[in-house]
């Protein structure tokens, strides 16, 4: 796949995140979990809690100058169906590590609909995010990594994920995806490295959402 592909085909990246995120996150980055432990010196006990098991609900973290901020549930996952889908000898702990080590966007507003209407999340409230798929390309292209599946579900199905199920733009099998699925579902996540610290840059839209409800614009 080309970048030019990426692009053309999803112009906007979507991130949910918590209700009230979007002040820290333009201050500090869009982080992974990972990131956001080192930013709030997180070790020790606390940190492998976060980092290194399921979260089967969401974690508050705090720092004495930077305030408090949460990391999201792993509610759509399980250690028992990772256990069914984890390929290449990997263990749970091993692919909470690599999610962690991320941020996530949906391609398709669908899925994100589909997302913020599931029954864990439908009845509160959160900061999405609308991202121009060109600027944040053309600034983080080599951080990138491309899914076609869900990666941090295992419910209702627990589908097999290994070492090669996030891939660089230029591996992505772009074509062989478009005739399995058609445009719309060949690339499901757009992941980055470690986040996107300049994201404000390439946000659009920031909109405070209940279901498919938007609530209040807070930017855009």
């Amino acid at each position: 796949m080309d970048a030019s592909d990426l692009i053309a085909n999803y112009p906007i990246l979507y991130h949910m995140a918590a209700k009230g995120s979007w002040q820290s996150i333009r201050q500090h980055g869009l982080l992974s979990t990972s990131g956001l432990l080192d930013l709030y010196s997180i070790q020790g006990d606390e940190r492998v809690a976060i980092e290194d098991r399921h979260r089967p609900e969401s974690a508050t973290i705090s720092h004495p100058e930077l305030g408090t901020v949460t990391i999201r549930d792993q509610k759509p996952m399980s250690d028992a169906g990772l256990q069914r889908a984890l390929q290449d000898e990997l263990s749970p702990t091993e692919w909470y590590r690599i999610l962690n080590s991320k941020v996530f966007f949906w391609t398709n507003v669908d899925r994100l609909y589909r997302l913020l209407s599931a029954r864990a999340y439908r009845a509160d409230e959160h900061d999405v995010l609308w991202v121009n798929t060109e600027s944040v390309v053309r600034a983080h292209a080599t951080r990138i990594r491309l899914c076609s599946m869900n990666s941090g579900a295992t419910k209702p199905f627990p589908h097999p994920r290994g070492r090669d199920t996030f891939l660089a733009i230029s591996d992505y099998p772009w074509e062989d995806w478009v005739e399995k699925r058609g445009i719309d579902e060949a690339v499901v996540e757009v992941a980055f490295e470690g986040g996107i610290p300049d994201i404000s840059r390439h946000v659009r839209r920031v909109v405070q959402m209940q279901t498919t409800k938007e609530l209040r614009v807070i930017l855009g």
